[in-house]
C-alpha cells in the first residue's frame, strides 16, 4: 500500500513513518486559489467554470495524507468527515475481512488552505468506518461541522462523486502530507488488485506519472474536470515483485496476473455516498451500500 502506504517494511504504519517523516518534503508549486463554495444539499447556483486542483480541503495525518470531504446530500449543520486509507488508522491495518465500525478516536488533523498552508487543527470524535478488505479506506467523523469550518477558516470540503470513475479522465493526487500535486489520467481498472494477504476490486489505475511515493497514502485523487474526489490513492508497484507488500499485482477474471512495476493505484470512493443517510449518519445496510460489513 503505497505505505504510508504500508511502509517499506513489512511492519505497520510506524515502521513506514520512520521511513518518510524525517525526510524534507518535496514542494510542489501552488496552484492558483479558488473562491470557496458553500455547502449545501442541493446547489440551484448556476454552474461556475472549475478552478484548478489545489491543497484547500486536504489534510495531513500524523503518516499520512487525507481530505475533508462531504457527500452530494451533505448539508452545512452536518458534522465534518475526513477520508483517508484504512492503512492509515492509528489503530493498526485492519486484516482481510476485518472491518473497523463507530470507535472512538481523537485523531488530529491538520488543514491545509489553497496553497497547502496549515490553518487549523481538525479532530475526530470517532472512526465511521476503516477496511482493507475489497477497498482501502477510513473514515472519520469530526467534532465540529462544514459550517463551523468554513466560517473560521474559509475551506470546503471536498464531494466525493457518486459515479464511477472514467478510464482516460485527467485526475490530480493531492498529497497534504507533502503539500505535493500529482498530474495524470485513469489509464484503466485493475479487476482485482492483490497486495500481500490484501484484496482490491476494481481499483483505479494511474498513468506513469503519477508516481506516488510513502506519504502520500489517502490523498484523494481529483478528478481536475469536476474537482470532486473520484478516488482515495493508496498503493504503487516499487519494484517489479509479484503480489507482495508494496508491489500489488493485477489478477483478472480468469485468474492471469498482471505486474506493472512503477504504476501506482487508487480505490474508487462512488460507492461511499450510497452508505451515508442525512446529517451523515453512516449506515452499511442503506440500500445500494455495498462497503464490506463486519
Amino acid at each position: 500500500m503505497k505505505k504510508p502506504l504500508i511502509g517499506t517494511v513489512a511492519t505497520f504504519l510506524v515502521a513506514g513513518a520512520a521511513a518518510f517523516v524525517g525526510g524534507v518534503p518535496a514542494q510542489a508549486a501552488a496552484p492558483a486559489a479558488t473562491s470557496v463554495t458553500s455547502v449545501t444539499s442541493a446547489d440551484t447556483s448556476v454552474a461556475k467554470p472549475v478552478a484548478a486542483v489545489n491543497f484547500a480541503g486536504t489534510v495531513a495525518l500524523s503518516n499520512c495524507s487525507g481530505s475533508l470531504v462531504r457527500m452530494p446530500g451533505s448539508a452545512a449543520s452536518d458534522p465534518a468527515l475526513v477520508l483517508s486509507n484504512g492503512h492509515c488508522l492509528e489503530t493498526g491495518m485492519p486484516g482481510p475481512g476485518q472491518v473497523v465500525l463507530n470507535q472512538s478516536s481523537s485523531r488530529s488533523f491538520t488543514l491545509l488552505n489553497a496553497s497547502g498552508s496549515g490553518v487549523a487543527t481538525l479532530r475526530a470524535t470517532k472512526i465511521v468506518y476503516g477496511a482493507m478488505t475489497d477497498t482501502d479506506v477510513s473514515i472519520y467523523q469530526l467534532n465540529t461541522t462544514y459550517a463551523s469550518i468554513q466560517s473560521r477558516y474559509g475551506i470546503a470540503p471536498l464531494t466525493i462523486a457518486a459515479t464511477h470513475p472514467v478510464q482516460g479522465a485527467s485526475i490530480k493526487v493531492v498529497s497534504g502530507y507533502w503539500k505535493k500535486i500529482y498530474s495524470c489520467s485513469v489509464d484503466g481498472f485493475a479487476y482485482r488488485l492483490k497486495e500481500a494477504d490484501w484484496t482490491f476490486k476494481d481499483s483505479l489505475r494511474y498513468t506513469s506519472t503519477c508516481n506516488v511515493i510513502g506519504g502520500t497514502s489517502g490523498s484523494p485523487v481529483v478528478d481536475a474536470s469536476t474537482n470532486q474526489v473520484v478516488a482515495v490513492n493508496n498503493t504503487i508497484n516499487e519494484n517489479g515483485e509479484t503480489c507482495t507488500l508494496d508491489n500489488p499485482c493485477e489478477v483478472d477474471q480468469n485468474g492471469a496476473v498482471t505486474v506493472r512495476p512503477g504504476i501506482g493505484y487508487a480505490q474508487e470512493t462512488y460507492g461511499i455516498p450510497a452508505c451515508f443517510a442525512a446529517g451523515n449518519r453512516f449506515d452499511l445496510t442503506l440500500p445500494g451500500c455495498t462497503l464490506p460489513r463486519p
